[in-house]
C-alpha cells in the first residue's frame, strides 16, 4: 500500500524526541574539543569553561524569567524530576509528609513518588476528567495542613492536555504547599515564564526542543528548600554534584532561546497542521475519539483512539508505510494494556486499545499531512478488516 510517488519517511513522534538543530550542534562543538575543560578547575582553561557555563545559565534564566542561581543543570528531565521530588519532600519532611499528584504524570514522577511512599510519605493521586484535565476544585480539596509538595504536569506527553498551573499554584501557596511541575513538553509550544505560572520548581529537557540528549534543567525558586540527591563535589551551588556538562548546557541554552523565539510561529503553523490532520481523520474514518479535544492541548499533539483496533499492529503497519508515530498503550507480556494516561480517561477497552499519538514538529509539512490522510484511512480499514476476521 506504499504510495509510490513519494517514499520519504514521515516522522510524527516529536514528543518522544527531536533532532538537534544545526545551529545548536554548531554552538556545542567547540566545548567538546578546544574548549572542553573542567569548569571547576582554577587554571585559565577551567575559568573559561566556568564563564561559558555561567553564561549558559544566564541565558536559560532569561528565558524562564528567573535568577541564574535558580537554575540547576541536570543529566535529563527524569533526573530533574527526581531531584525536585526527593529534594523538596525530604527538605520539608519536618513540615509534613503528604504529597499530591495526578494519575497522568510521567513515570519519572510517579515512580519517584512510589519511592517516597516507601520512605513514609503519603501520596494522594488525583483523577482527571475525560479530557485529562485536573479540576482546581478537586486539587484544593486534596490539600491538607501537612501537604508539603504537589507535583502537577504542565502539559501531558501522551495526550497534550495543558493544566491550569497558575490557578493550581495560587491554591497550593494558600496552603503553604510547594508546587513542582514537569514542563518537559512545554518549551517552544507554551509560555514557560515561571512567575506567570507561579510554580516553585520546574523541569525541562533539551532533547524535547531540538537540543541534545543527556541534559536538562531544574528551576528552583529562591527560598524553596531542596536537599541534594547526588553527593560529591558540590557543583551547581551544592544542589547537584558532578562535573558539569558544559557542551550540553550550551546546547540546551541555545535550543531554548530558539524555541522561545520561534514559539508563536511554531504554535500557529504546527497547530494548524495538527488541526488539518485531526479534521481530515474525523471526516475520513468512523469511530474515532480525539483525546483531550475539549480542553487546551499542546499545538503539536494529536492523540486518536481508533475503535476496534490494537495500536501495536497499526503502528507496525504505518512504520512499513514510512510513518513514524507512537502508541498510547504499552505491550506487556503479549497483551495490550492501556497506558496509565489513557486508562485515566475512562475509555472503554474497544476504544483505548487503538490509541495512537501523532506529534508534529518543525520539519512537518502540509504535504506530509496530506500523505498521512491519504494513507491512514486505508490502513485503518485494512486493520479493522483483519481484526474482524480474526475474531
Amino acid at each position: 500500500m506504499v504510495l509510490e510517488e513519494d517514499m520519504r519517511r514521515i516522522y510524527l513522534d516529536h514528543a518522544a524526541t527531536t533532532p538537534v538543530r544545526d545551529d545548536v550542534l554548531e554552538a556545542m562543538l567547540p566545548h567538546f574539543t578546544q574548549n572542553g575543560y573542567n569548569p571547576s578547575s582554577v587554571h585559565a582553561e577551567g575559568r573559561a569553561a566556568r564563564a561559558t557555563l555561567d553564561l549558559a545559565r544566564e541565558r536559560v534564566a532569561a528565558v524562564l524569567g528567573c535568577k541564574p542561581k535558580e537554575i540547576v543543570f541536570c543529566g535529563s528531565g527524569s533526573e530533574a524530576d527526581n531531584l525536585a521530588l526527593f529534594g523538596i519532600a525530604r527538605a520539608r519532611r519536618a513540615d509534613g509528609r503528604h504529597i499530591v499528584t495526578t494519575q497522568i504524570e510521567h513515570h519519572a514522577v510517579l515512580h519517584a513518588l512510589d519511592a517516597l511512599a516507601d520512605e513514609g510519605f503519603e501520596v494522594t493521586v488525583l483523577p482527571v476528567d475525560a479530557n485529562g484535565r485536573l479540576e482546581p476544585e478537586r486539587f484544593a480539596q486534596a490539600l491538607r495542613p501537612d501537604t508539603v509538595l504537589a507535583a502537577i504536569m504542565y502539559a501531558n506527553n501522551e495526550i497534550g492536555t495543558v493544566q491550569p498551573l497558575a490557578d493550581l499554584a495560587r491554591l497550593a501557596h494558600a496552603r503553604s504547599t510547594t508546587l513542582f511541575t514537569d514542563a518537559v513538553q512545554a518549551p517552544g509550544q507554551l509560555s514557560i515564564g515561571v512567575d506567570a505560572l507561579g510554580v516553585d520548581a520546574l523541569a525541562i529537557s533539551a532533547h524535547k526542543f531540538y537540543g541534545p540528549k543527556g541534559v536538562g534543567v531544574l528551576y528552583v525558586r529562591e527560598g524553596t528548600p531542596l536537599e541534594p540527591v547526588v553527593h560529591g563535589g558540590g557543583q551547581e551551588y551544592g544542589r547537584r554534584s558532578g562535573t558539569e556538562n558544559v557542551a550540553g548546557a550550551v546546547g540546551l541554552a541555545t535550543a531554548l532561546e530558539w524555541a522561545e523565539a520561534d514559539r508563536a510561529a511554531f504554535a500557529g503553523r504546527v497547530g494548524g497542521l495538527r488541526d488539518r490532520l485531526q479534521a481530515g481523520l474525523e471526516a475520513r474514518i468512523e469511530e474515532i475519539v480525539v483525546n483531550g479535544k475539549g480542553v487546551a492541548r499542546l499545538p503539536n499533539n494529536l492523540s486518536v483512539s481508533f475503535a476496534g483496533l490494537d495500536a501495536e499492529p497499526l503502528l507496525h503497519r504505518l512504520d512499513l508505510e514510512g510513518i513514524a508515530a507512537s502508541a498510547g498503550s504499552a505491550c506487556a507480556a503479549g497483551s495490550l494494556e492501556p497506558s496509565h494516561v489513557i486508562a485515566a480517561l475512562g475509555l472503554p477497552e474497544r476504544v483505548w486499545r487503538g490509541t495512537v499519538r501523532f506529534s508534529l514538529g518543525r520539519s512537518t509539512t502540509a504535504d506530509e499531512i496530506d500523505r498521512v490522510l491519504a494513507l491512514l484511512p486505508l490502513v485503518v480499514g485494512e486493520q479493522r478488516e483483519l481484526a474482524s476476521t480474526s475474531v
